[in-house]
């Protein structure tokens, strides 16, 4: 699954990704396209048990794999 919030004002891109990850019952991890460093994301998601992983991405986008926490 994936979540593209580029071009998104704040504070939409974190209510975005915090909505679709609440809506995944399972363990279906979600590929995030920032354009930026989403910092204030990560207390966000580890409250609700997830975690994000930074991947190699193109100049210009962050790229993050958010997953359940084992």
């Amino acid at each position: 699954m994936h979540i593209d919030v580029r071009g998104l004002a704040p504070p939409e891109p974190l209510v975005a990704i915090l909505q679709l990850v609440a809506s995944i019952a399972d363990a279906t991890p979600v590929v995030v396209h920032h354009d930026r460093d989403p910092l204030l994301l990560y207390a966000e998601l580890a409250e609700i048990g997830w975690v994000a992983e930074r991947e190699n991405s193109e100049a210009g986008e962050v790229r993050l794999k958010l997953r359940r926490a084992s």
